[in-house]
């Protein structure tokens, strides 16, 4: 049928059915009023009524254009304007009618019985026809193709929306299933002529109705229930995919493309962290704040967070000229021109630093720059000395040199008994801000966490990587584990522990199961639609220099203390002296390049007794 057709239908065959069903609409609401047998009077006066209403009735759809819009394309915005229009025809008639009896001849040109039935029969004539030229059309295009198999995890708004969505996609042809409900009352029921299951039956669905996807069509659902569908559809090799939240809809419409596929940084995240606003706001609020490191993956997130804290001045620092001004860029589309300072330099020259102390007179720090790659510090090792330990100690003097409040330091996991040189050089760090916070105002407070999802040289975007090349992806050993949490949890609970702190604290973060690093490649694979072995391989390379298979953190009941916040504690840690240890980390940092490699960590062992080497060269040290 033409309506049916790829191509567009001419607008005088839409117009010329639309004159259709108004002809047919008028004689239809006088043959129900007069039950099929219309008075002769009536027969009379029909001749003039006829035309009367039919000239109303083109007159407003060549003003309005009722005819102009695509059939098969029916929007609530189209069937909205040919209600009105209908409805404004028929009120018209109304006043008329009402016109014509008590001005003219007390006579009522048309019953007003038949206005009403006109009306009602006409619109819903015309908007009944639109609908289902759009239903049929779209059935009719879909019935040639194979259609993906979809269950919908949602029986709310949310699911039957997507639905909706899904099925109306032109350019890939689904159909759903079943969906999928947490509330018993709605078990068994159906929508749209689509049955609601419990999450149960999920496996069976997969198996039995040869299911392609389930989409996940529920806002803020706990990770565990994400990860449990997860984990129930992966082993069928059935991708995962979950809707955007409605705030991020498009014009308030979902479009198809929207629905993206499960990531793992939404499985490996933890439920939303609550913090403690008013008591960060209350640090930050009307302070001058300097963020060493703003342009990478911590830093630039802690810049976001504390912008939202109404500070006066930020102060971004940082070595990388491109990576700060798109930060830059961000903050001022957000928060204005004046909130930002961009700093471009080295945190280990000290009268760069000096300088900037000097010129914007910091209330608040937050030192983030640091090198952090361990197999390449385990090479480098005078670089890991001049930024993350003399770096460390040039902002820790000038901190209490210029009374800043409050000095936070983003550590690492690897510090704790650290096997190489990086965590060695962040653990030197952690001890003299400790050290100098007993002799100073300012409090040095210290933040220690393990990997964060998406940073830099994370082993998760090097997956992707290695994925998105066909493979193999490469993991250093099938025991290794690791910690993990997403930036702005990471960053969150820090701008917490900095608020919370009273100086001299090492707050350890609560980063929950460690992940067995095979498990995570293996996961990704299947997330990603491949299968492991026959697409995609894994490649175990070994371990890298200084690399350990376990991190540690110190979280547990032994060696940390809780505070008021359930992801924070505070780790107990041997106590240094300033006078103790400023003469040997002087010595350290005094031209470590013109020093022996191997010289450099033996002085740092010195400081670091618990530092260990593995699978490294300076193994032979200890």
């Amino acid at each position: 049928m033409f309506i049916f057709k790829t191509e567009n239908t001419p607008r005088w065959i839409i117009f010329a059915i639309d004159l259709g069903i108004c002809i047919f609409s008028i004689l239809l609401a006088y043959l129900l009023r007069f039950n099929f047998q219309i008075p002769p009077s009536y027969i009379e006066t029909f001749v003039y009524v006829f035309p009367f209403l039919l000239s109303l009735r083109i007159a407003s759809f060549f003003i309005f254009r009722t005819y102009s819009g695509i059939i098969r394309y029916t929007s609530s915005i189209d069937t909205q304007r040919i209600f009105v229009v209908v409805t404004a025809v028929s009120i018209l008639a109304a006043v008329l009618n009402g016109i014509s009896y008590y001005f003219i001849n007390q006579k009522f040109i048309i019953p007003f019985s038949v206005v009403i039935i006109e009306y009602l029969s006409t619109t819903f004539l015309m908007i009944g026809f639109r609908i289902t030229v759009k239903l049929i059309y779209f059935e009719f295009k879909n019935a040639s193709k194979n259609k993906k198999r979809i269950v919908i995890y949602g029986a709310s708004d949310e699911g039957i929306v997507t639905k909706r969505t899904l099925e109306r996609d032109e350019d890939h042809k689904y159909k759903v299933v079943a969906f999928i409900a947490d509330k018993n009352s709605k078990i068994g029921k159906k929508i749209e002529g689509v049955t609601i299951h419990p999450i149960e039956r999920l496996e069976y669905l997969i198996e039995n109705e040869e299911i392609d996807e389930v989409v996940i069509a529920v806002n803020n659902l706990a990770k565990t229930r994400k990860q449990e569908i997860v984990e129930r559809a992966l082993p069928k090799n059935v991708k995962v995919l979950h809707v955007p939240p409605v705030k991020n809809w498009i014009n308030d419409e979902l479009s198809s493309n929207q629905i993206q596929e499960v990531k793992i940084e939404d499985l490996l995240g933890r439920e939303p962290i609550h913090l403690d606003s008013i008591n960060i706001k209350g640090q930050l609020s009307e302070k001058r704040v300097l963020i060493t490191g703003a342009a990478g993956s911590i830093g630039s997130e802690i810049v976001r967070q504390v912008a939202s804290f109404f500070p006066s001045k930020i102060i971004l620092l940082d070595q990388a000229e491109s990576p700060l001004y798109e930060i830059e860029i961000e903050i001022i589309e957000q928060f204005g021109n004046n909130l930002c300072e961009i700093v471009v330099a080295d945190v280990a020259n000290a009268n760069r630093m000096d300088n900037v102390f000097r010129t914007f007179k910091p209330d608040v720090v937050y030192h983030c720059a640091a090198y952090k790659h361990v197999p390449i510090m385990e090479h480098n090792p005078s670089e890991a000395v001049l930024t993350n330990i003399l770096g460390t100690k040039i902002m820790v003097d000038l901190s209490h040199q210029y009374n800043v409040d409050s000095f936070v330091m983003v550590s690492t996991d690897k510090a704790v008994n650290p096997t190489n040189v990086m965590g060695a050089s962040k653990r030197v760090a952690e001890i003299y801000a400790q050290s100098k916070n007993k002799i100073s105002k300012t409090k040095f407070i210290t933040t220690r966490f393990g990997n964060v999802l998406g940073s830099n040289g994370s082993v998760i975007p090097l997956f992707k990587k290695q994925i998105a090349n066909g493979g193999p992806v490469c993991v250093t050993h099938p025991e290794i584990t690791r910690y993990f949490m997403t930036i702005p949890e990471a960053c969150q609970l820090v701008l917490e522990a900095g608020a919370m702190g009273t100086g001299g604290e090492i707050f350890i973060f609560n980063m929950g199961a460690p992940v067995k690093i095979i498990d995570l490649a293996k996961k990704m694979i299947k997330l990603s639609g491949f299968k492991v072995g026959r697409d995609i391989d894994i490649k175990i390379t070994g371990l890298r220099s200084g690399e350990k298979l376990y991190e540690e953190l110190l979280n547990n009941a032994e060696n940390t203390v809780p505070t008021h916040h359930p992801e924070i504690m505070v780790g107990k840690v041997r106590d240094y002296d300033l006078e103790d240890i400023e003469e040997p980390i002087r010595e350290l940092t005094t031209n470590p390049s013109e020093q022996d490699n191997f010289k450099l960590v033996a002085s740092i062992k010195k400081l670091v007794p618990e530092f260990v080497s593995q699978n490294s060269v300076y193994s032979q040290l200890d």
